[in-house]
């Protein structure tokens, strides 16, 4: 028998800002809270899917993807995930959320399987490790002016962009490193630990159309 997915009936936030889900299975999920907050969305930490089903939008933070797609599927999250991602829920994936948003991962560990909705392709840890971290600033031509401060801990690289993806940020010798797809977007780096909060006021405009 197929299982049953909790499906929003009436978006949450008819009063106000969007209530933005974070999933919090692993990763930097405190951080993402803050960003949010600071803009004036409600922040619900998203461990089960009746909490999932209780969003406008998802944040998929930084962290491992590895276990991220093992808690995923032991808490009973991946197909709701992907459920609500067909349904029409933004989501925003920052470094290992990335990767989950990945339909397709290069170096992918045995059995590992991704929430999938970018026609992308990415490599795990393509910076090296995390004594090799670095900050650097962007051009991200859609956000404007000023250039995006984006710090890489151990993050992924895309390197293949389908049809379907729009590329919003490239390194200086050429590397993706940030995409969207109609609602959903992805990044290589950290913005929520840099202090820049765009690509979150961009999720949170599109919870709201």
């Amino acid at each position: 028998m197929s299982p049953t997915f909790l499906r929003r009936t009436v978006s949450p936030s008819v009063a106000g800002s969007p209530r933005v889900g974070i999933l919090a299975l692993q990763g930097d999920v405190r951080e993402h809270e803050h960003v949010l907050q600071g803009l004036g969305a409600d922040t619900v930490r998203v461990r089960r899917p009746e909490e999932l089903n209780a969003v406008d939008a998802l944040v998929i933070p930084g962290g491992e993807s590895t276990v991220i797609d093992k808690l995923s599927r032991a808490f009973g999250l991946r197909e709701p995930i992907r459920s609500a991602m067909r349904d029409g829920m933004p989501m925003l994936g920052t470094c290992a959320g990335l990767i989950m948003l990945a339909d397709t991962v290069t170096d992918a560990v045995g059995g590992q399987e991704t929430f999938g909705g970018l026609d992308v392709t990415v490599q795990r840890n393509a910076f090296g490790r995390q004594t090799e971290s670095f900050e650097v600033e962007l051009d991200v031509p859609v956000l404007g002016a000023p250039p995006v401060r984006a710090a890489f801990i151990r993050g992924p690289v895309i390197t293949d962009v389908g049809p379907g993806a729009t590329i919003l940020a490239a390194l200086a010798d050429g590397r993706v490193v940030a995409v969207e797809q109609g609602v959903l977007f992805g990044l290589s780096f950290h913005p929520e630990i840099t202090g820049e909060t765009r690509f979150h006021e961009r999720l949170l405009a599109a919870a709201m159309r």
